[in-house]
Protein backbone atom coordinates (compact mmCIF):
# COMPACT_ATOMS: atom_id res chain seq x y z
CA UNK A 1 0.00 0.00 0.00
CA UNK A 2 1.09 3.63 -0.13
CA UNK A 3 -0.40 5.00 2.42
CA UNK A 4 0.31 4.69 5.91
CA UNK A 5 -2.20 5.39 8.61
CA UNK A 6 -1.36 8.06 10.66
CA UNK A 7 -1.07 8.15 14.53
CA UNK A 8 -1.61 10.91 16.56
CA UNK A 9 0.83 11.19 19.09
CA UNK A 10 -0.15 12.05 22.80
CA UNK A 11 0.86 15.70 24.30
CA UNK A 12 3.67 15.14 26.74
CA UNK A 13 2.83 16.66 30.25
CA UNK A 14 1.02 19.44 29.35
CA UNK A 15 -1.77 19.38 32.14
CA UNK A 16 -4.44 21.70 32.47
CA UNK A 17 -2.05 25.47 32.83
CA UNK A 18 -0.56 25.98 29.15
CA UNK A 19 -3.82 25.64 27.85
CA UNK A 20 -5.20 28.46 30.12
CA UNK A 21 -2.23 30.98 29.01
CA UNK A 22 -3.73 31.51 25.44
CA UNK A 23 -6.96 32.93 27.23
CA UNK A 24 -5.37 34.64 30.18
CA UNK A 25 -2.94 36.46 27.61
CA UNK A 26 -6.17 37.41 25.40
CA UNK A 27 -8.10 38.49 28.40
CA UNK A 28 -4.93 40.91 29.26
CA UNK A 29 -4.80 42.17 26.31
CA UNK A 30 -8.69 42.93 26.12
CA UNK A 31 -7.85 45.02 29.37
CA UNK A 32 -5.10 46.72 28.48
CA UNK A 33 -6.49 47.92 25.30
CA UNK A 34 -10.24 48.46 25.56
CA UNK A 35 -11.39 48.36 28.79
CA UNK A 36 -8.71 50.25 31.01
CA UNK A 37 -8.95 53.27 28.49
CA UNK A 38 -12.44 53.27 28.84
CA UNK A 39 -12.59 53.38 32.25
CA UNK A 40 -10.73 56.53 32.59
CA UNK A 41 -13.05 58.28 29.45
CA UNK A 42 -15.73 57.60 32.14
CA UNK A 43 -13.97 58.96 35.27
CA UNK A 44 -12.49 61.96 33.67
CA UNK A 45 -16.42 62.51 31.61
CA UNK A 46 -17.63 62.03 35.20
CA UNK A 47 -15.12 65.02 36.84
CA UNK A 48 -15.77 67.58 34.08
CA UNK A 49 -19.51 67.25 34.43
CA UNK A 50 -19.24 67.90 38.28
CA UNK A 51 -16.94 70.41 37.56
CA UNK A 52 -19.51 72.64 35.49
CA UNK A 53 -20.40 75.90 37.00
CA UNK A 54 -22.51 78.92 36.04
CA UNK A 55 -21.14 81.20 32.96
CA UNK A 56 -19.19 78.27 31.28
CA UNK A 57 -19.44 77.51 27.91
CA UNK A 58 -20.34 73.80 26.64
CA UNK A 59 -21.41 71.17 23.88
CA UNK A 60 -24.21 68.76 24.63
CA UNK A 61 -24.01 65.38 22.83
CA UNK A 62 -26.48 66.53 20.95
CA UNK A 63 -24.34 69.01 19.28
CA UNK A 64 -25.98 71.86 20.72
CA UNK A 65 -23.68 74.77 22.32
CA UNK A 66 -24.38 77.16 25.12
CA UNK A 67 -23.54 78.78 28.00
CA UNK A 68 -24.43 77.39 31.63
CA UNK A 69 -27.12 80.13 33.09
CA UNK A 70 -28.09 77.33 36.17
CA UNK A 71 -27.10 74.77 37.94
CA UNK A 72 -30.02 72.47 39.68
CA UNK A 73 -30.01 70.33 42.12
CA UNK A 74 -29.24 66.58 41.13
CA UNK A 75 -28.77 66.12 37.82
CA UNK A 76 -29.85 68.94 35.55
CA UNK A 77 -28.32 72.38 34.30
CA UNK A 78 -29.62 75.45 32.41
CA UNK A 79 -28.46 76.02 29.16
CA UNK A 80 -28.95 78.98 27.19
CA UNK A 81 -28.51 78.99 23.66
CA UNK A 82 -29.47 82.33 22.16
CA UNK A 83 -30.75 85.27 24.02
CA UNK A 84 -33.04 84.83 26.36
CA UNK A 85 -33.90 81.02 25.36
CA UNK A 86 -32.79 78.26 27.94
CA UNK A 87 -33.17 74.31 28.00
CA UNK A 88 -32.64 72.38 30.66
CA UNK A 89 -30.18 69.32 29.93
CA UNK A 90 -29.03 66.42 32.10
CA UNK A 91 -25.72 67.01 32.92
CA UNK A 92 -24.42 63.40 31.93
CA UNK A 93 -25.37 65.05 28.38
CA UNK A 94 -22.55 67.57 28.41
CA UNK A 95 -19.82 66.22 25.72
CA UNK A 96 -17.43 68.95 26.01
CA UNK A 97 -16.62 72.17 28.17
CA UNK A 98 -15.16 74.90 26.18
CA UNK A 99 -14.36 77.91 28.54
CA UNK A 100 -14.02 77.20 31.65
CA UNK A 101 -15.05 80.53 33.97
CA UNK A 102 -12.72 81.07 36.89
CA UNK A 103 -14.39 80.50 40.34
CA UNK A 104 -15.98 83.47 42.43
CA UNK A 105 -13.89 84.93 45.28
Amino acid sequence: MFVTPAYAQSLGGGGALTSFVPLILIFAIMYFLLIRPQQKKVKDHRAMVEAVRRGDQVITQGGIFGKVTKVKEGDEVEIEIAKEVTIRVVKSTLSTVITKTEPAS
